[in-house]
């Protein structure tokens, strides 16, 4: 893998490293020779000698500036508040930890002269499009604050390319999930906690709503190839096609054995028919296609939470 600038930048900072898809994307960049710099609340834990970690906020602005140096080659900006839930209920934090701390960031980049800036984004800016499939170029109808912040930081990053030529890209992930997920609360870890303990789910109305889940690791490598091929606009990152929610917990039950029967609750208001995503572009722009099945994925994830003490 290139480097994306000349020899005195060479360190990629990695915000939210300590988290479920920051960690392995930090392993990543190591491993393709690049050294990384982690900013988080949590600390990152490690002996590599190739890895300077900065512990703090970045709502703050002594943690930005000690983050991002002379050394930066890019930015890979995954920290946020990503519950939807939470952004609902607090639509001011949501806005000041998404929107404002991306802005922060993209200034300190502009003055320091970072030439890329990559950052998760999610598919929630688009809204409810029903069972249309959700491509790329579709408007943004954001129906939540967080989805409202996701797609007023991409407006940020459009802006920031335009007008002084930086390399941006914003990541429209779909359900990620994988090892990784042990303090999360979606429906993935939902059904491993479930086969572990001998317990039921809870599934919400026929169970017939369609999600796209997409495996950490190739949200990952995604990550890596849209540094590495230096596209400025937006990708749609997902497996490409959709399950029932019925067919992931079948799927759960054939990778661990496990029973999990079902209880059918209702549905909260907004939760959406169905989640299809148009990744085709994304092959390219940044040159990605998932390689990870949805049974495999998930062996793999009932391999880590099998494993946890």
């Amino acid at each position: 893998m290139s480097l994306p600038s000349g020899p005195e930048r060479t360190s990629v900072l990695v915000t939210g490293g300590s988290g479920f898809i920051g960690r392995p994307a930090v392993r990543a960049f190591r491993d393709q020779g690049f050294p990384v710099t982690v900013v988080d609340r949590v600390p990152y834990e490690t002996t590599d000698e190739g890895i300077r970690v900065v512990v703090g906020d970045l709502r703050d602005a002594a943690t930005r500036e000690a983050a991002v140096t002379a050394e930066t080659a890019g930015i890979v900006h995954l920290a946020a508040l990503t519950s939807v839930l939470k952004s609902v209920e607090r639509p001011a934090e949501t806005f000041t930890e998404n929107v404002a701390v991306t802005h922060e960031l993209l200034e300190l980049a502009r003055r320091r002269e970072v030439p890329q800036f990559v950052m998760a984004s999610t598919n929630a800016v688009v809204g409810d499009v029903g069972t249309s499939t959700i491509t790329v170029d579709l408007p943004p109808r954001p129906l939540t604050p967080y989805g409202a912040t996701k797609a007023a930081c991409e407006m940020l990053l459009s802006g920031y390319s335009g007008a002084y030529g930086m390399t941006t890209c914003a990541l429209r992930f779909t359900n990620v999930y994988g090892p990784g997920m042990s303090h999360k609360d979606s429906f993935v870890p939902r059904m491993m906690r479930a086969a572990l303990a001998g317990e039921g789910v809870r599934v919400y109305g026929t169970g017939e709503q369609r999600r796209d889940l997409v495996h950490v690791d190739d949200v990952v490598r995604a990550i890596l190839l849209a540094f590495e091929s230096k596209y400025s606009g937006r990708a749609i990152v997902g497996a490409g096609h959709s399950v029932s929610v019925l067919e992931m917990v079948e799927t759960v039950r054939e990778v661990t054995g496990a029973e999990l029967p079902v209880e059918h609750v209702a549905a909260p208001a907004g939760e959406m028919p169905a989640v299809l995503a148009d990744i085709s572009a994304s092959a390219e722009t940044i040159g990605f296609t998932p390689a990870i099945s949805l049974a495999d994925g998930l062996a793999t994830a009932w391999k880590y939470f099998s494993e946890l003490d």
